[in-house]
């Protein structure tokens, strides 16, 4: 096993499926039910999506990785989107390999791709380093906040 698919992010320790195949490693994607080669991008996603379960308690069913949207006629893929009750699109994540440094390419690709999904909340995160923003529409901004909501019942 390579040094990043067993690097220790900054998440909570989450029981995370992991099986080698022909000297590939693979990891459990338990959104999607179904096993992905594990690559250090999806090794952040897993996690990130652990996270939005485990800990602030939005439901599988909720989630939705790597669909396709269009953006000014362009195909796009978001990494994960999480909805809310109403399954409109409520937290917007991007996700980064860990040695990929979080920049202002990074915040401008997200924004980028929140014009067409307009969710409230974003977050960027390269294992390492966590951002989450509150979209504020009126000031056409983001702000920095500590953490995202957690899900309310």
């Amino acid at each position: 096993m390579q040094f990043y698919k067993m690097l220790k992010l900054n998440f909570p320790d989450y029981k995370i499926k992991l099986k080698s195949r022909k000297n590939t490693l693979f990891i459990f994607d338990r959104v999607r039910k179904k096993w992905l080669k594990c690559t250090p991008e999806e090794w952040v996603r897993v996690h990130c999506v652990n996270y939005l379960i485990e800990d602030l308690g939005y439901l599988e069913s909720w989630i939705r990785i790597e669909e396709e949207f269009k953006i000014y006629n362009l195909k796009k893929r978001f990494d994960i989107v999480v909805t809310n009750t109403d399954l409109k699109p409520f937290i917007l994540v991007e996700c980064k390999a860990h040695t990929i440094k979080i920049n202002q390419n990074t915040f401008d690709q997200i924004t980028r791709y929140n014009i067409e999904l307009s969710c409230p909340f974003l977050m960027i995160s390269n294992g390492l380093d966590h951002y989450f923003c509150k979209v504020n529409k009126e000031k056409k901004n983001i702000d920095f906040i500590e953490k995202l909501p957690e899900f309310k019942s």
